[in-house]
């Protein structure tokens, strides 16, 4: 099977409690963590699993079997991590760079951007959606030209300022010791993701890096 945990910046925290206990974390506890199975019709007899977390206070799975082993049900035989707000917090990275540049050439008129602009409006969004929404009225490959040195700068910052989330490395040696496969997948542009990942120590941890480039309302391969 193949699960791909989905953690986020705001739970950085429970990256470590995930090692502290992973037989009762990750796969006895259904109260805690639930596996949704669907058929993979792109290659035979496989399936994927996706991990969730559920709220402490939703108590047992409604099917009242919370004590049966998740292992029994789905053996984890690798891992898909994401890379922005996964394996480190980068957002606020990112906001630093865009304010930085986007009052550079007069954007608001010159008043930098607040992070619940940011939050709403650019994080997590492709460049070329991002140089639509923000530039309208620029020519698009000026507009791209502006993603493009914002990325720059975002390399720069992050040089100095990227850290691993609380427990990762833990995590990485959780895996490691049971020999299960792994994979990064990430939006972000191929110089930002191969970076990060070296400035985390992770280059060798990924075999595999992929680059999802698929946009909204495009048929999934």
């Amino acid at each position: 099977m193949l699960a791909s945990p989905r953690a986020s910046a705001s739970r950085a925290r429970g990256l470590h409690s995930y090692i502290s206990a992973p037989s009762s974390r990750i796969i006895s506890n259904n109260n805690r963590i639930r596996a949704r199975g669907e058929e993979d019709t792109t290659t035979k007899n496989r399936s994927f699993i996706s991990w969730t977390m559920s709220s402490e206070a939703t108590g047992p799975a409604s099917n009242g079997r919370s004590g049966i082993a998740l292992s029994k049900q789905a053996p984890l035989e690798a891992i898909l991590f994401d890379i922005d707000g996964t394996l480190c917090d980068s957002d606020p990275i990112h906001f630093l760079a865009f304010r930085e540049l986007l009052q550079q050439v007069c954007f608001n008129d010159g008043v930098p951007i607040t992070e619940e602009f940011f939050s709403a409006n650019i994080s997590g969004g492709h460049n070329d959606d991002l140089a639509r929404v923000l530039f309208p009225d620029m020519d698009f490959e000026k507009a791209m030209k502006f993603m493009d040195d914002k990325e720059a700068f975002f390399r720069k910052l992050a040089a100095e300022q990227l850290k691993a989330v609380d427990g990762l490395h833990d995590l990485c040696r959780w895996i490691e010791a049971r020999n299960l496969k792994r994979a990064a997948v990430t939006n972000a542009p191929r110089a930002n993701a191969e970076m990060m990942l070296s400035l985390l120590g992770l280059t060798d941890f990924f075999p595999v890096l992929v680059i999802e480039r698929v946009r909204p309302g495009q048929a999934v391969p």
